[in-house]
C-alpha cells in the first residue's frame, strides 16, 4: 500500500476514533433503536480499515473497532438482544487484549454483568464483575463501574461485608480519576461521595431510610430545576426517581412515593422508552415479599445499563 492510501487509512481512522466519541454521549440518551444501524455501519467500516491498513496503524485501529464493538453491545443490550451483545461484548475483549488496551475488556465484562444483573442473577453477574477487575487497571472508570456492579450484587445476595468492601474498591478508584476522565456518556462515572448503583445497594439490603436520603441529595444536586428536568442524563433521573419512590414507600411515605412515581417518571423516559403502572414483580428479589408493589418498564430492564 502507498504512501497517500496510507494516509487516508490514517484519516478515516482517526474520524472513527471522533466517532466513537460522539456516539458514547448519543448512546447514553438516545433509544438504541435510533442509533444501532449507525453503530454497525461505523463498526464495518472499521473492520474494512483494519484488514486492509498498514501494520503500524492496527492496534489504534483495533482499539477503534473495539470501542465501536463496546458501544454496539451496550445497545443491544438495551434493545433485549442479548446474544448479539455477548458477541460484540467477546469481540471487544479481544480487541483490546490483541491491542494491549485492557480497560476495553473491562468494559465488556461489565455489559456481560449488567446483563446477568437484569436477567434477575446476582451470583453471575458479580462473578462477571470481579473476572472484568481482574483485567482492568484500579484507576479507571470502567474498574470503579465493575466495582460498584459487583457491590449491589452482593446487597442483592444480603453480603453485607462483601458489599462493605467492594463499595470501598469504586470509591477508591472514582477518587484515582484523572482530570481527563469523561463526566458524561456511557463511559463516564460521576465523581461523588458515593459510587454508582450505593442507592439502590442500599435499597435492595432494606436500608430504604438511607437509600432515601441519598436518592434526594442526588435529585437535589443534579436536577435541581422545580420541574426536574433530566437534561442530557435522562435514564439516570429516571432510575433515580424510581428508587426514591421504592425506598419511600417501603418507609411509609406513601405521598413522597406517589410523587415521585410515574408521573414524575414520564419526562425522564422522554428518550422513547415507555412506563408501565405498578405491577407485581415476575422476579422478587431476595428481600421482596412474592406480589410486593414494584414498577417495572414495559422496555428490557437494560434500559437502565450505564446509570450511576
Amino acid at each position: 500500500m502507498n504512501g497517500g492510501a496510507d494516509g487516508g487509512v490514517g484519516v478515516a481512522g482517526e474520524a472513527l476514533c471522533e466517532l466513537v466519541g460522539h456516539y458514547a454521549h448519543v448512546v447514553a440518551v438516545a433509544p438504541s433503536a435510533a442509533v444501532y444501524d449507525e453503530l454497525l455501519s461505523a463498526r464495518a467500516f472499521a473492520g474494512r480499515l483494519l484488514s486492509r491498513g498498514p501494520a503500524r496503524l492496527r492496534a489504534d485501529l483495533a482499539v477503534t473497532a473495539g470501542w465501536l464493538s463496546s458501544l454496539l453491545a451496550a445497545s443491544a443490550t438495551d434493545l433485549g438482544d442479548h446474544a448479539a451483545a455477548v458477541v460484540w461484548c467477546a469481540d471487544t475483549a479481544r480487541r483490546g487484549r490483541d491491542a494491549g488496551h485492557p480497560e476495553l475488556a473491562g468494559w465488556a465484562a461489565l455489559t456481560r454483568a449488567l446483563i446477568a444483573w437484569y436477567q434477575g442473577d446476582p451470583v453471575r453477574s458479580a462473578e462477571a464483575a470481579r473476572l472484568g477487575q481482574a483485567e482492568t487497571a484500579a484507576g479507571t472508570a470502567a474498574y470503579a463501574k465493575l466495582a460498584a456492579e459487583e457491590m449491589r450484587c452482593l446487597a442483592m445476595l444480603g453480603d453485607m461485608a462483601g458489599m462493605t468492601d467492594a463499595r470501598r474498591r469504586a470509591a477508591s478508584a472514582i477518587s484515582r480519576l484523572g482530570p481527563a476522565a469523561a463526566s458524561a456518556g456511557v463511559y463516564s462515572v460521576q465523581a461523588a461521595d458515593d459510587p454508582p448503583y450505593t442507592d439502590t445497594s442500599l435499597l435492595v439490603a432494606g436500608q430504604h431510610a438511607e437509600a432515601a436520603m441519598m436518592t434526594r441529595r442526588i435529585i437535589e444536586t443534579a436536577y435541581p430545576a422545580a420541574d426536574r428536568e433530566p437534561g442530557n442524563q435522562p435514564t439516570n433521573c429516571a432510575r433515580t426517581l424510581l428508587i426514591l419512590a421504592l425506598a419511600a414507600a417501603r418507609l411509609g411515605e406513601v405521598d413522597e412515593a406517589a410523587a415521585a412515581g410515574p408521573p414524575r417518571l414520564i419526562p425522564a423516559v422522554s428518550c422513547g422508552r415507555r412506563w408501565c403502572s405498578p405491577a407485581s414483580s415476575t422476579n422478587p428479589s431476595p428481600r421482596m415479599t412474592p406480589g410486593q408493589s414494584t414498577w417495572r418498564t414495559t422496555e428490557p430492564a437494560s434500559v437502565f445499563v450505564y446509570s450511576p
